[in-house]
C-alpha cells in the first residue's frame, strides 16, 4: 500500500474508515430517494464534524436526495446512507421520506437519475 489516493488499497480503506467499518446505516429504512436537509443544529455544529460529514451538511443546505449526496461527494451509496443516517440520529440533518401513496415528482426522479449517472 503506497498511500496514494489512486492506490486500490487506499480507495478500499477510505470508505471503511469513514463509516467506522459499518456497512449498514443505523436507520435501515432510509431510501436513496429520501430528501436530506441540514437542520439548524447541523448548521451551527458544522465545525465539530469530520470533513465528510461537514461536506454533507454543506451540500444539504439545499435539499437533496441521499443518491445526490453520494454522487456529489463521489461516495458509494452505502457509505452515503451510513453517514446520512448518523447525521440524522444526531439531529444534524432532517430526512423527508417519500410518501407511498403520493404520485412521484418527475423532477425529483430526474435529479436522482442524474445523480446516479454521475457516479459512473
Amino acid at each position: 500500500m503506497s498511500g496514494r489516493p489512486d492506490d486500490p488499497d487506499v480507495s478500499l480503506l477510505r470508505p471503511y474508515l469513514m463509516t467506522s467499518g459499518r456497512t449498514k446505516p443505523v436507520d435501515h429504512t432510509i431510501e436513496i430517494e429520501a430528501q436530506v436537509m441540514t437542520s439548524n443544529l447541523g448548521a451551527t455544529s458544522v465545525a465539530n464534524l469530520t470533513f465528510e460529514r461537514r461536506d454533507i451538511i454543506s451540500l444539504c443546505r439545499r435539499t437533496m436526495s441521499v443518491a445526490e449526496v453520494a454522487a456529489m461527494l463521489k461516495l458509494h451509496i452505502g457509505v452515503a446512507r451510513v453517514l446520512v443516517a448518523d447525521l440524522a440520529a444526531l439531529g444534524y440533518v432532517v430526512i423527508r421520506r417519500p410518501e407511498a401513496e403520493t404520485p412521484q415528482d418527475l423532477r425529483m426522479i430526474e435529479r436522482v437519475i442524474r445523480g446516479l449517472e454521475s457516479l459512473r
